[in-house]
């Protein structure tokens, strides 16, 4: 036997890349399922119902961004508009398993040139203060001074 039998033929097999950053759609209308399953995943900051079902509303009647991985919805961002020129970041919220993976700011910098195409010039978020105890908000706090 040859050194060239020895070799398996490799032709056929095809190789599939896993996408190593996330991909964002928007904005989107009626986003309401994508809403609840990254919600449902995160009790930590949305343990409260009324919140929750509050939250996938507006998914359904706001502009909504959401970032995909691999093809599947891994976070959704929620943008309300309160003035000509100014907006609200409503909800951004990422599954567990893609937290410091670049989800969230990948969100922010898909929707703030969409908001500056419309002549928004300010965006404002609201969360728990920093007098809260809470770690997980420390986090978030912690991401929203990282994105300016």
């Amino acid at each position: 036997m040859t050194d060239e039998a020895k070799i398996p033929n490799t032709q056929h097999l095809s190789v599939v890349a896993k996408q190593t950053a996330p991909n964002v759609r928007g904005p989107l209308s009626g986003q309401e399922e994508v809403c609840e399953l990254v919600l449902r995943a995160l009790p930590q900051w949305f343990g409260m119902e009324s919140g929750v079902l509050k939250y996938i509303r507006k998914a359904g009647e706001l502009p909504s961004f959401v970032a995909y991985w691999d093809g599947e919805p891994v976070g959704i961002a929620i943008i309300k508009r309160h003035f000509d020129r100014s907006a609200e970041l409503s909800l951004i919220g990422v599954l567990p398993t893609r937290h410091r993976m670049g989800v969230g700011s990948t969100l922010l910098a898909a929707i703030e040139p969409w908001l500056a195409g419309q002549g928004v010039q300010f965006l404002q978020v609201k969360t728990v203060s920093a007098g809260s105890a809470d770690a997980n908000y420390a986090r978030t706090r912690a991401f929203y001074v990282g994105v300016g």
